[in-house]
């Protein structure tokens, strides 16, 4: 792959990645600020956590196998790559129809299971969303498979499009959750279709040769450790969603849906640092030069500590306000979550600039152990705490699991690196230093904040007390270059 046309797939996954950010902004304000009650919301989220977990089932680590076999076929024996491409859509399209048909059937006992008679309704309609859904990630898959990075940005980019046009159109003529549900479908639909027609021309450039012996089964058994690694993500991103539904209330999952979903946008720097970073350790270590990779991290996690943990606590502390002026009173339920969840963005940020760079080091076993591990505890804490604390208790199990997960990834990292422990730990101390002073400014000012522009003030004013005095302390010193892109 050249370095332009690298580049070009850069820019268009990041123009991808900034539409479904906005997507998603605006999707959650409509629908909390004007359409949707809590509950409505909350019914919503519950469906789709139920559906998000379905889609292990029904997807099975296909996509990602093909797209590894695709990714070595087209190369060494390009013939193969349509037999690739109709055995693995074949199999994928199977598991879906299996997969939704049996949240149909099962509608009503699942129903009854959470007490919510109009999730009935919202189950009949996960046939589509799973099918769909699937599908979708699956030609998205397959086209990165293909290293035709743009065309996996023009589905993600039409799917966004078409679920934000879907969901505000549905709200606004009153149809409630299950209309918010039918705009999600009818944008991943969107998607497919564009991504099947893509995919499409894209196999009319690879002639058909007979199948490779053993090739078929080779793509289903690379697929079982993948699904493995699909469900310890499951354990994090939606078990607790579900069970959250189950002991308690959909105006619960409202406020626990719209507290991790801020967090996620909060993320979002950090998650592009990572991406860009990570392969770089792997090919510093390549080179016999772990010092210049353990420096590349080290640079990495006190840019990251430097902004992400007075972000933390700035967010916090306005949290309440923010809610109330942004989101409406109706969601105040969601402050103590989004406090908690504070901790969760520090955690999460760390793990967004070490997770990935393990892959690249030779640890991906390793990291996978500790994340299926930590995944179980997070479960176990989940059914303890929610029925005893309520919706905080899922938020404290998520940063106590998480918290385990990072430290060991980090440990993991620095026993590849052999890290400055030192050097971190001072900027760590600085950083806390720089938090609490800005803290305490942000938190005097706080009980003045009465509309929107008066909190945009106090925001303001934290960042800039937190600018001087990260300027001050002369951290991070900038001593290694960002790595360009891969090539």
């Amino acid at each position: 792959m050249t370095e332009s046309s690298s580049l070009n797939g850069f820019r268009a996954s990041l123009a991808a990645q900034a539409t479904r950010v906005v997507v998603n902004g605006l999707v959650i304000l409509l629908l909390t600020r004007f359409f949707f009650t809590p509950e409505e919301y909350g019914l919503l989220f519950l469906a789709i956590s139920i559906f998000g977990s379905a889609l292990l089932f029904s997807r099975m680590g296909i996509q990602k196998s093909a797209a590894r076999y695709v990714t070595e076929y087209r190369e060494i024996d390009p013939g193969q790559v349509r037999n690739i491409v109709r055995t693995s859509i074949a199999a994928i399209a199977a598991t879906s129809i299996v997969v939704g048909f049996t949240l149909v059937v099962l509608r009503e006992p699942i129903a009854e299971a959470f007490g919510e008679p109009a999730l009935v309704s919202l189950l009949f309609l996960g046939f589509f969303y799973v099918l769909f859904r699937t599908l979708n990630n699956y030609v998205y898959t397959i086209f990165q498979g293909f290293n035709l990075i743009e065309r996996s940005a023009l589905l993600s980019i039409c799917s966004q499009l078409g679920i934000l046009v879907g969901v505000v159109t549905f709200a606004a003529l009153g149809y409630g959750a299950i209309g918010g549900l039918t705009g999600y479908v009818v944008g991943y639909g969107l998607g497919t279709l564009v991504g099947l027609t893509l995919l499409s021309r894209t196999l009319r450039g690879y002639e058909a040769t007979p199948t490779e012996s053993g090739l078929r089964r080779r793509i289903l058994e690379y697929s079982i450790p993948l699904t493995a690694t699909g469900a310890a993500n499951i354990l994090y991103k939606r078990v607790d969603t579900i069970l959250v539904g189950f002991f308690l209330s959909p105006v619960a999952v409202a406020y626990y849906t719209l507290a991790k979903q801020i967090s996620d946008f909060v993320i979002a720097p950090a998650d592009a640092l990572g991406f860009t970073i990570s392969p770089s350790y792997g090919e510093h270590k390549a080179r016999e030069d772990p010092q210049r990779a353990a420096r590349l991290y080290e640079m990495a996690f006190e840019h990251t500590i430097l902004f992400y943990v007075p972000a933390a606590a700035g967010l916090a502390l306005v949290a309440e306000p923010t809610i109330e002026l942004v989101f409406g009173a109706d969601y105040a339920g969601a402050t103590p979550v989004i406090q908690v969840f504070s901790i969760f963005v520090v955690l999460q940020a760390i793990d967004k600039i070490t997770n990935d760079g393990l892959d690249y080091l030779g640890r991906a076993k390793h990291r996978a152990i500790v994340k299926t591990s930590t995944g179980v505890l997070n479960f176990g804490l989940n059914l303890a705490l929610i029925p005893t604390i309520g919706v905080v208790g899922a938020a404290i199990s998520t940063v106590i699991g998480y918290g385990i997960m990072v430290t060991v990834n980090v440990y993991l990292i620095h026993t590849e690196l052999r890290l400055a422990i030192v050097r971190l730990f001072r900027s760590l101390v600085l950083v806390g230093a720089i938090t609490i002073c800005m803290s305490l400014v942000v938190f005097t000012l706080v009980p003045l904040v009465s509309n929107l522009l008066t909190l945009l003030v106090v925001v303001a004013v934290g960042g800039g007390v937190w600018a001087v005095l990260a300027l001050a302390t002369g951290i991070p010193e900038v001593d290694v270059a960002v790595p360009s892109l891969p090539r």
